[in-house]
This record gives C-alpha cells, sequence and structure tokens, in this order.
C-alpha cells in the first residue's frame, strides 16, 4: 500500500501521507514503479524520509529544490526533518 509520494524525480526524500512506524515499509510510486524501503524510525505524517543515503554536508531535495544540507550522514529510511538537516541561503545572485 502507497504510504509517501515523491514530489520530482530528482528529490532526496518521499513525504508520509500517512504516519509510518519504525520497521515498517515506506511505499511510494515514481515513474509508474512502485519502491519501496524500511523507515529507521517513526516518520510523522506530512513529514520526509531519505530514499538514498546522504552524506553530511550534501545539499538535500525535494520539490526538486535544494531545502538544507544535511547536518550529518542520513540513512535511506531515516526521517529527514530539522534535526538532521540545516538551513542553507544560497546565493541566487550568483552567474
Amino acid at each position: 500500500m502507497v504510504n509517501a509520494m515523491i514530489i520530482e524525480p530528482i528529490d532526496d526524500v518521499v513525504v508520509a501521507i500517512e504516519a509510518i512506524k519504525k520497521g515498517e515499509e515506506v511505499c511510494y510510486v515514481l515513474d509508474g514503479k512502485t519502491l519501496n524501503f524500511t523507515a529507521l524510525n517513526d516518520i510523522p505524517i506530512y513529514h520526509k524520509a531519505a530514499i538514498h543515503d546522504i552524506a553530511k554536508g550534501e545539499p538535500v531535495r525535494k520539490y526538486g529544490e535544494h531545502i538544507g544540507v544535511a547536518a550529518c550522514d542520513i540513512k535511506a529510511g531515516e526521517h529527514v526533518h530539522t534535526h538532521n538537516i540545516t538551513n542553507h541561503r544560497e546565493n541566487l545572485d550568483a552567474k
């Protein structure tokens, strides 16, 4: 049963569309294929979970855009929120 959604194909995270308990399968659809992974933490409804490992210092993408930087190594299946990503202001004026 689908319990998460990915917004853009390049995103690093999915969004839980229902509360997901640690150890449960996170299931989402991408390009017509159903994909899944195991939740390593409880994922509250409307919160994010990493779909692959993200190294400390790497940008985290949602909506196809950077939403922050990994404050620590994040494993696939981990809850992604303010405890493990930091704000990052990009220089939008850079050419």
